[in-house]
């Protein structure tokens, strides 16, 4: 007898399917999460290289990049403050991906997202990039203050640094036997007067 009210006892293969569905994306409108892969098992287990081994807190900088030298002191600083000395990296990592989806704005699996974020206190990057000059690096993190000042102080230095050497090459262009100041006020009234006599 077919009925609406009437459902079949779910089976030994319906299980299995459900335990397949696990490891499947879901999407609803335009939120949606990814198909985990066996990828994802041996980026929690072994991780390779700096970015995997340090990607719970959201962040992907490479060793090969230009911006690595400037922002990894404040990656392993975030990582200090973030894991407890009881918690084992890779369990973050598991959190990371069964509760994060591996992301800083999507959610898979709500109590292990929520586990994540009790763990670590919500620490994190949220971003990172360039803007409008490949020495004006942006940093975005969730933090405590003392960390966010670090921040601040790596792109204040960062941006410093890029902005001399950028005085620097503007200079040896009008003059390349020119001594270069040291200190970017110096630099630019250096630049002022070969300007001004040119």
């Amino acid at each position: 007898m077919k009925s609406k009210f009437y459902t079949k006892k779910k089976t030994k293969l319906q299980d299995i399917k459900h335990f397949f569905l696990f490891w499947k994306g879901r999407s609803k409108g335009m939120i949606y999460t990814r198909n985990l892969r066996w990828n994802d098992l041996r980026f929690i287990f072994f991780p390779n290289g700096f970015e995997e081994k340090y990607g719970y807190l959201g962040t992907s900088i490479y060793e090969t990049s230009h911006y690595f030298n400037a922002i990894y002191p404040l990656v392993l600083a975030l990582d200090y403050e973030a894991k407890p000395k009881w918690c084992p990296r890779w369990f973050l990592r598991f959190t990371h991906v069964f509760g994060n989806d591996m992301s800083i704005v999507r959610v898979r699996n709500w109590f292990w997202h929520n586990l994540h974020n009790n763990i670590t206190g919500g620490i994190g990057f949220t971003d990172w990039k360039t803007k409008r000059l490949d020495y004006d690096l942006r940093i975005s993190i969730s933090a405590p203050k003392h960390l966010q000042d670090l921040s601040n102080d790596i792109e204040n230095g960062f941006y410093q640094r890029g902005y001399r050497e950028a005085l620097i090459q503007r200079l040896k262009q009008l003059d390349p036997d020119a001594h270069p100041h040291w200190t970017i006020e110096g630099l630019t009234k250096q630049l002022d007067g070969y300007e001004k006599n040119n």
